[in-house]
C-alpha cells in the first residue's frame, strides 16, 4: 500500500479514535483533521484538540473526504458535501432494500 492509498470498509464497532489515530488511519497530517473539525466538516467529542475523540463513523467520512480531496483536487467543503451525498445514497438504498424495492428485485 502506498502513502496515497486509502482503505475503505464497514464500521464494525464504535471504538473512539484520538486525533493522531484518525490522521494516521487517513494518511493525513493531524493538522488536516484539526482544520476540518474547526470548519465543522468532521465531528468529534471532547473539548480541546488534545482531547478530541472520533467515532468510527467519522473515520469512514474522513477517509472519504481525504480521498476526494486528493484524487479530484476537491476543496474541503466540496469533499464534505460529496461525502454527505454518498452517505445519503447508501442510506436510501438500504431503505429501498429493506422495503423490498431494491433494483433487480
Amino acid at each position: 500500500m502506498t502513502r496515497g492509498d486509502v482503505l475503505t470498509g464497514v464500521v464494525l464497532d464504535e471504538a473512539m479514535l484520538t486525533l493522531e489515530e484518525l490522521a494516521r488511519a487517513c494518511a493525513v497530517e493531524p493538522r488536516w483533521v484539526e482544520m476540518r473539525v474547526e470548519a465543522g466538516l468532521l465531528s468529534c467529542a471532547g473539548g480541546a484538540a488534545g482531547h478530541w475523540r472520533f467515532a468510527s463513523a467519522e473515520l469512514v467520512r474522513a477517509r472519504r473526504m481525504a480521498a476526494l480531496e486528493r484524487d479530484f483536487d476537491a476543496n474541503e467543503e466540496l469533499a464534505a458535501l460529496v461525502a454527505d451525498l454518498i452517505d445519503e445514497v447508501q442510506r436510501l438504498r438500504a431503505q429501498l432494500q429493506s422495503a423490498g424495492l431494491a433494483a433487480g428485485q
